[in-house]
């Protein structure tokens, strides 16, 4: 049985419009048109247990709706959902215990306490014995450098230390499936390279599965076994990154150094030029015509050297959202 899987997802939600003035007021006291908009139209997923997948999207695709319904936090329209064989939405206490949403817009801890204490009632809530509790917030703590911080008033510290603080109070219980919205978010590089290192080595230990959306392409790059990328609430791809380069980039590009001065005009003939050409360009061609612009600009440019390239995973998503806008 796969650990989270749905089928035909939806989430619709339901507003009153109302027209403007007193008169518009008086009216919808007795007749309100309705609005619908649909957040997640239909979406498919199969995440085996120990798989970690980015989730990935452009803002209002549907990401922390489909989150949200998988956690029990909102009620779906219509469809199938079922999280370790568990209906999300009647919030079943032993799936609770099994799994853990953190969302890098939201806190679970209090402001004005330690995380610490924070770390004290969620053992109570989760119901962690005092010696698995002892072993697996120390392990935690020592992970993400935080030793010298959890006594410190949450308020106090750094957004980086306060994510790192509530990933820890994600995962004291141990769970078994963890849902991750934007966990770098606002970070500084040196934080998100931390955090991501720390998800790295928890999953490899724990075989947790991990569901995540961010969106800087370096935490899906380094983390993510596969992709799901969604746009207004539907799945336009599921795969790997390679292969979402491949499917979605129809051009390459060819790194070039010269042994001796070009015209930039014997160049352009093989494709597009990418910045000044000078003892070196690059160029972007097509990628069916990859193969034979390579061997006529080794027979009639004087190449030295020759690296031929994927689009950057980054650009290549950031084309696919805006040709969907």
């Amino acid at each position: 049985m796969p650990a989270i899987e749905t089928r035909e997802l939806r989430k619709t939600y339901v507003s009153h419009k109302k027209a403007p003035g007193i008169a518009g007021g008086i009216k919808s006291l007795f007749s309100r048109e309705k609005s619908y908009v649909d957040a997640v139209c239909g979406i498919d997923l199969k995440i085996e247990q120990g798989e970690l997948v980015g989730f990935l999207g452009p803002n209002g695709a549907g990401k922390t709706t489909t989150l949200k319904m998988l956690s029990g936090i909102l009620y779906p329209t219509s469809g199938y959902a079922s999280v370790l064989g568990y209906t999300p939405s009647e919030r079943k206490a032993d799936m609770l215990r099994r799994i853990s949403l953190v969302m890098g817009n939201k806190m679970q801890l209090w402001w004005d306490l330690p995380a610490w204490d924070s770390f004290i009632v969620l053992k109570e809530m989760y119901e962690v014995e005092e010696s698995k509790f002892r072993r697996r917030v120390d392990k935690l703590i020592e992970a993400l450098q935080l030793t010298d911080k959890v006594n410190t008033q949450v308020r106090k510290l750094s957004l980086g230390e306060r994510m790192k603080c509530e990933l820890v109070a994600a995962l004291l219980h141990s769970p078994q499936i963890v849902f991750l919205d934007e966990p770098t978010i606002g970070l500084d590089v040196v934080s998100q390279k931390r955090i991501r290192d720390f998800l790295k080595e928890l999953h490899d230990e724990d075989n947790c599965t991990i569901l995540l959306t961010s969106h800087y392409m370096q935490d899906v790059q380094e983390l993510c076994d596969r992709v799901v990328v969604i746009d207004h609430g539907r799945t336009i791809f599921e795969g790997t990154l390679d292969t979402l380069t491949q499917e979605f980039s129809d051009v390459r590009r060819i790194r070039l150094s010269f042994s001796a001065p070009i015209d930039a005009n014997d160049l352009s003939r093989y494709g597009t030029i990418i910045g000044e050409v000078s003892d070196s360009a690059v160029i972007e061609v097509e990628r069916a015509n990859t193969a034979s612009a390579t061997g006529a600009m080794l027979q009639f440019l004087p190449v030295s050297d020759l690296a031929i390239e994927e689009i950057e995973v980054e650009e290549v998503i950031r084309k696919l959202f805006s040709q969907g806008r």
